[in-house]
């Protein structure tokens, strides 16, 4: 005897879209419940709406998703701007949580506005997260980057890992050993911090930079827990004061991700 379709879906509304996926290979009637609206709309965040509509892609979004289901999949396939295109949003596409980046303008970068320090460049391998500028290092003897994330934002009940996303031109000097110091705190909490290196060809302090795509790598940065019980602020730290000088370094921005537990 087969269970009525309404049923399988609230069974499959349960599990994770990845499950659902392999559920609707089983038969017709699985697919059609695995596939139904009522349970990929259990896999979006209840604030999707409001998310897409703050995109300027917004009608492009709407008008190719025809269904839940390929809602979810457009907004974990690419990224979507919002934030007047200084925040990317999008979805992981194995468990529906959600992913953030703050784009280097959302940063607060010492000496950032100053052109003898730093410029702000567009680059068309931004165009993953379609930013319109990145921070380039022009010559620094130190330098600071702070970012600012609220926790309300992100999926309850889920350890996130926050990364820098950066890339070092061939002309890079100044990070082969020295190390950064990195900090990782909520608003009023204690601290974690570290030292990383930079440069991928170093031994490094902890751990090196993993290859994100050409050209930019990433280095995790800290991990934090978002309860959901209450809105908190998550604050990013990024500090080089060795008094070398430096230059050749490129920033997009800072990712928020959940953290596979190991």
């Amino acid at each position: 005897m087969e269970l009525p379709e309404g049923c399988l879906a609230n069974i499959i509304a349960r599990t994770t879209p990845k499950d659902a996926c392999r559920l609707s290979a089983v038969s017709k009637i699985f697919k059609s419940a695995a596939e139904s609206d009522f349970v990929w709309c259990r896999f979006l965040p209840s604030d999707v709406v409001s998310l897409v509509s703050q995109s300027d892609s917004q009608s492009s979004f709407i008008t190719h998703s025809t269904s839940k289901k390929s809602l979810y999949l457009a907004l974990s396939d690419r990224p979507i701007l919002i934030n007047q295109g200084k925040m990317s949003f999008q979805l992981e596409k194995k468990s529906g949580k959600k992913c953030y980046m703050l784009a280097a303008r959302d940063l607060t970068i010492i000496w950032g506005d100053t052109r003898t320090y730093w410029q702000w460049i567009s680059l068309n391998e931004s165009r993953i997260h379609r930013f319109s500028e990145v921070a380039q290092l022009i010559h620094v003897w130190w330098f600071e980057i702070r970012g600012v994330l609220s926790t309300i934002v992100l999926t309850p009940n889920t350890h996130y890992a926050a990364y820098l996303v950066f890339s070092l031109e061939d002309y890079n000097i100044g990070f082969e050993n020295c190390p950064v110091e990195v900090s990782i705190s909520m608003l009023g909490g204690e601290a974690s911090t570290k030292n990383l290196i930079l440069y991928p060809e170093s031994d490094g302090v902890r751990r090196l930079p993993n290859l994100r795509g050409n050209p930019w790598l990433e280095i995790e940065l800290g991990v934090f827990f978002v309860s959901g019980i209450e809105d908190e602020e998550v604050h990013i730290r990024v500090l080089e004061t060795a008094g070398v000088l430096k230059r050749g370094l490129i920033i997009e921005g800072i990712e928020f991700r959940p953290k596979e537990d190991n």
